[in-house]
């Protein structure tokens, strides 16, 4: 009697990130730009299992900028690969990171630039359209997308661009081993920014479990820790090497996420990102859209497949069927 080999859909959503290695080859040397200094725990998710990828691919990382201290002139010699951090954040939604994004296509006119996993979000259809314009004067962009939404927008405005569908960075930490006992039940973990939804408020009236977000998991001197490391970037660092701290304060900030996510039975979240952590822990999840719908579309393109996990359109009325 044979035995079928049960490949678990975490394994496969790895494994779709080798196709990356096709532009940036194992053993490639490369900038890597954009990296997250802040307190979203999601970005810093994508940003560990990025440095997880280079390290697993022997990727080179010669140098690392975030937009802090990306300087305003800079020689990058033409055999470094450009590497742009991915995320949520391609768009008009948050202007720093892509004005530095366009900052680099425009002024490294001659590098391979390769934008890793985004999702694309315009509020006005001009904006697009002069990212258009900037993009479409390089010859070797390389722009990886995270839903079939963001493809098809790619496709239709980025002529010269080379555009692929690729699930998020963070997937390459699977799988992430829980650090503790799951003793409680439910884990409501919320966005409190621009990004949530009335369904969201709603549904936080009649909730019964644990409220969390990215900005509440952290405490008061975490925050400070925080702040004090964006000032240090934005003034340039001087003499201690900021980036090396900030790569271990992430270590700590990351693994705190683990912890407070391993204590639960169950999470619903309207974070992409607390779905994805979740996903990677194996533990069973229900996903609530965001704003514009960038976890429906990441859900339906990625992580349908994925026994534990759940998308919901919520209400009041809405059950917490894993729970059942």
């Amino acid at each position: 009697m044979s035995m079928e080999l049960i490949v678990h859909p975490m394994d496969v959503l790895k494994n779709q990130l080798r196709k990356i290695l096709r532009v940036i080859p194992p053993g490639s040397s490369i900038y890597y730009v954009d990296y997250p200094v802040h307190s979203n725990g999601g970005d810093l998710l994508i940003m560990k299992g990025t440095e997880a990828f280079f390290k697993d691919y022997d990727i080179i990382v010669q140098t690392r900028y975030s937009v802090l201290d990306f300087p305003d002139k800079l020689n990058i010699p033409t055999d470094q690969i450009i590497v742009l951090h991915g995320g949520g954040n391609f768009g008009d939604l948050y202007p720093a990171h892509q004005k530095l994004r366009e900052k680099i296509i425009t002024d490294y006119p001659h590098h391979r630039v390769v934008i890793l996993p985004q999702t694309i979000f315009y509020i006005e259809e001009s904006e697009f359209d002069r990212t258009a314009q900037i993009f479409n004067q390089h010859s070797d962009v390389h722009l990886y997308v995270r839903d079939t939404l963001s493809y098809d927008m790619a496709l239709e405005k980025f002529n010269t661009c080379n555009v692929y569908l690729s699930p998020d960075m963070a997937h390459q930490l699977w799988p992430i081993m829980p650090t503790s006992d799951p003793v409680k039940e439910l884990l409501y973990f919320f966005r409190t920014d621009i990004e949530k939804t009335k369904e969201q408020e709603e549904l936080e009236l009649s909730g019964r479990g644990d409220y969390l977000d990215w900005i509440s998991l952290y405490n008061r001197v975490e925050k400070k820790t925080i702040s004090m490391i964006v000032n240090r970037m934005r003034k340039g660092g001087g003499p201690l090497p900021m980036q090396v701290i900030w790569s271990k304060y992430t270590d700590y900030l990351v693994d705190k996420a683990v912890k407070r996510f391993s204590g639960y039975q169950h999470v619903q979240t309207s974070r992409l990102h607390g779905h994805i952590l979740s996903c990677l822990l194996d533990k069973p999840n229900i996903l609530l859209d965001n704003s514009y719908g960038k976890n429906s579309n990441y859900y339906n393109t990625w992580t349908s497949g994925i026994k534990s996990a759940q998308l919901v359109a919520a209400s009041p009325q809405t059950e917490l069927m894993l729970s059942k």
